[in-house]
């Protein structure tokens, strides 16, 4: 891909968690295309070729510390793609939280003295996220908290109002993190932060979520620009673009990427009700 060069990745050192599936994993086989030296922390051995593999369960925090303490070494670090994810059903509501944000903050936050300055990371937040706004006085609350075994008894102890799906609230705290982290190191080391929010995307986390799904939820769901389902390549491109340094003006951002899902919604250009079973 020796014509995308432009987009900065040739040589640079790249971290990528989540990167043995899905999305993550066609996120490291593009950075490494792009001439990446890609450096994947996941639960399961990758697939795709890369410079180290780091087993990690990103809710085992003392884990989480270590093998952000391993990565030091690498240093500087100049671009970190947070993937990892994983939808309720897996583990429950609480194991979701630990892995999609608190797990993914404590890693970042740890790495960060290896990251170097004016560095990007961009992780994957979720079309589910898009009601973040009305929650945000209790978000706020809960990114006052870094220690991660205290944000956990926080969500504990309030778990109808605090956790509530698990899913939801994990993605609406990446976007809520995502838009301070990225004024506080952007004014400190000009680090950029962003999120990509996507539709739903045929991937293993999917096909393992259309099961617990309503008949026919995902027949219904509307797709203005591919008209089909998107790809987990179709989610990667886009996160690479935006963490590519060519968008240096670019942080604290949560992009769509469900093609016009959110803005159907937003204009009633697309009637939400049938994801509510016909309740809007």
């Amino acid at each position: 891909m020796s014509n995308l060069d432009g987009l900065g990745y040739s040589g640079k050192t790249c971290v990528v968690t989540g990167g043995a599936s899905g999305m993550g994993e066609q996120v490291a086989r593009i950075l490494g295309e792009l001439g990446a030296k890609v450096h994947i922390v996941d639960i399961a051995a990758p697939k795709v070729a890369c410079e180290s593999f780091h087993a990690c369960d990103l809710s085992d925090f003392a884990a989480v510390r270590a093998t952000a303490e391993a990565l030091k070494s690498l240093a500087p670090i100049d671009f970190v793609f947070p993937c990892a994810g994983l939808p309720p059903q897996v583990k429950g509501p609480l194991y979701c939280m630990q892995v999609n944000y608190i797990g993914t903050r404590l890693f970042v936050e740890n790495l960060l003295p290896a990251i170097a300055d004016g560095a990007g990371i961009a992780l994957i937040s979720s079309d589910a996220a898009m009601g973040w706004q009305k929650n945000l006085t209790q978000s706020l609350e809960m990114l006052a908290i870094s220690d991660p075994d205290e944000a956990l008894a926080w969500v504990e102890a309030d778990p109808a109002n605090r956790l509530r799906d698990g899913y939801t609230t994990s993605k609406e705290m990446l976007v809520v993190w995502v838009a301070r982290a990225a004024v506080e190191h952007g004014l400190a080391r000009r680090i950029r932060f962003n999120a990509i929010g996507p539709c739903p995307t045929r991937t293993a986390f999917m096909d393992f979520q259309q099961e617990k799904l309503p008949e026919g939820f995902l027949d219904a769901w509307p797709y203005p620009s591919l008209g089909r389902m998107a790809t987990a390549e179709d989610q990667a491109w886009p996160l690479v673009l935006l963490n590519s340094p060519l968008n240096a003006a670019v942080s604290g951002s949560f992009l769509y990427t469900d093609q016009g899902f959110a803005s159907g919604v937003f204009t009633g250009a697309i009637d939400a009700s049938f994801m509510s079973g016909g309740k809007a």
